[in-house]
């Protein structure tokens, strides 16, 4: 797996890449946003490791700008910015992951290995669909009547997961768990923001809307007129 680790704060990044080399990743580095723009659009890599607080660009910026030219490259943000507003703003600038300072090692380990998981899977010539919503998982292109919507990442993979599971319904939980592949405050509103981004996108124009809430339960994908 080769890594790409854009991170100011010499000590940090010398004891992030030291660790990720003892378990076999190939770490290049960048201490700014600029050279780590460069860096990620002249190479090839599995995944970004970004920091939000950087000289001369900040990782929100360099995380939107990477996103303009790589829809598929995995990015995870490393932050003291812990609020849920902030994770909100990471993750709809295109990351994929969100881990706040300070942090355990071996978790920034598992949560490679959960991204590592989520783009290895076998999904070749998977098409999902429902009504006029289409996916096709390989080209990561999604159609409603035909029409191109554009989606993150994270968008993406979630409506995946309700494409997987349509007509049943799924927690709060179970979408973390699934799609961020870990757990929010119990108070956080993170799920009910996305599912509010994708509903814009996906049913925002249609007469029949496919994301439904069930008050209490959760969320549903299904055409409007099913019971």
């Amino acid at each position: 797996m080769k890594i790409l680790l854009i991170e100011d704060e010499p000590k940090v990044a010398s004891f992030i890449k030291k660790g990720l080399e003892e378990q076999s990743y190939e770490v290049d580095q960048a201490y700014d946003g600029s050279l780590g723009i460069r860096l990620a659009l002249q190479k090839e890599y599995d995944l970004i490791i970004l920091d939000i607080i950087l000289p001369n660009m900040n990782g929100l910026d360099v995380c939107r700008e990477i996103r303009r030219h790589n829809s598929t490259v995995s990015i995870l943000m490393l932050t003291a910015l812990g609020t849920t507003d902030d994770k909100i703003i990471g993750l709809d600038a295109g990351a994929d992951d969100y881990l706040t300072k300070p942090f355990e090692f071996k978790e920034l380990l598992a949560r490679i290995r959960a991204i590592s998981r989520r783009s290895s899977e076998s999904i070749v010539g998977e098409r999902l669909g429902i009504a006029d919503l289409e996916m096709d998982v390989v080209r990561k292109t999604v159609l409603r009547a035909g029409k191109p919507i554009s989606l993150t990442a994270r968008e993406f993979a979630l409506l995946h997961y309700l494409l997987r599971n349509k007509g049943r319904v799924v927690s709060r939980v179970d979408i973390t768990e699934q799609v961020w592949e870990t757990s929010f405050d119990t108070g956080s509103n993170v799920i009910d923001v996305y599912i509010n981004f994708l509903r814009k996108k996906v049913d925002k124009g249609h007469t029949s809307r496919l994301i439904h809430t069930l008050v209490g339960m959760g969320y549903v994908l299904k055409e409007q007129d099913e019971v």
